[in-house]
């Protein structure tokens, strides 16, 4: 790959090294791990491709959790952005929620060994999302609603045209049954979608990549991943449902999830039931549907 010129030197070397084939010195462990790598990136690519994710000229804001699914995006975005045909930017940004127990300086310290121009934003969501609980178990829907929209902000702030989120395939199929059995309704995380207010476009680059792919290749790239629980209430329940029921069907019908995810890019609106994505009303007019 060429050396990317709209990069900060130390950036692009870790660019440039950023397959964990470096980091590894066994040698078929070496290329099992760049093979890994190689297929990330290129789902990665596909992603990116089919939905238009990312343009001539974007202003990415990469958002980085601290969690392993953000860093894999992060490194892989990089990765292709040093082969891509045209110039964009790429800029990670951390919103520290104020979580009690927060590890300091866990993530800013990966930022500054990436090399990459970062962010590190602090607002007070644990503070009034607590506040909002009420009594409730967890907080997790009004924690998430908090965090992008502070992260929206601080985007339409400095100018980013696109924000790129962590979220997989494997998350993708969850929020799909989840708004299936909890609200009668077929939708899920698009790879791709437009804010209300039409001032931002949010994407999800892993959205081809299996989270179990990413799992390894965390673990050979030692990221520093902050740890769960630090607000203290818990996950969401009814999501972990739905991630336990994908988990057991991968163990047990191992082509399941992937002809499901494949069907979420199949739709036959006329073959189903929503009057305002088919008009039934005029199909004794012709012409015959296929």
């Amino acid at each position: 790959m060429r050396d990317d010129t709209t990069l900060p030197e130390k950036a692009d070397d870790y660019a440039r090294h950023v397959s964990p084939y470096f980091v590894i010195e066994d040698k078929q462990s070496k290329y099992k791990a760049d093979k890994l790598f190689k297929r990330l990136r290129r789902k990665v690519g596909h992603a990116i491709g089919d939905y238009g994710m990312i343009e001539p000229d974007d202003k990415v804001m990469v958002c980085i959790s601290g969690g392993k699914d953000s860093y894999a995006m992060l490194d892989l975005l990089l990765s292709l952005k040093r082969s891509a045909p045209f110039p964009f930017t790429l800029i990670p940004v951390h919103l520290d929620p104020g979580f009690p127990g927060t590890p300091e300086g866990v993530v800013e310290g990966h930022l500054q060994k990436v090399g990459l121009p970062y962010h590190i934003i602090k607002r007070p969501v644990f503070e009034i999302s607590k506040e909002k609980l009420q009594g409730k178990k967890t907080m997790c829907s009004i924690c998430s609603r908090m965090r992008r929209g502070f992260l929206y902000g601080f985007a339409r702030e400095m100018g980013f045209n696109k924000v790129a989120l962590g979220h997989h395939r494997d998350d993708i199929l969850a929020t799909y049954f989840l708004n299936l059995f909890y609200s009668g309704i077929m939708k899920t995380m698009p790879p791709i979608l437009r804010t209300d207010d039409d001032t931002l476009t949010l994407i999800r680059p892993l959205a081809y990549c299996r989270e179990r792919d990413l799992n390894i290749l965390s673990k050979l790239k030692d990221y520093p991943v902050l740890p769960k629980g630090l607000c203290g209430y818990g996950e969401d329940q009814q999501r972990a449902a739905m991630v336990a029921m994908l988990r057991k069907w991968d163990k047990e019908y191992p082509k399941r999830t992937d002809i499901i995810f494949k069907a979420l890019k199949n739709v036959v609106p006329s073959h189903l039931l929503d009057q305002n994505l088919f008009d039934f009303s005029k199909i004794s007019a012709g012409p015959k549907i296929k």
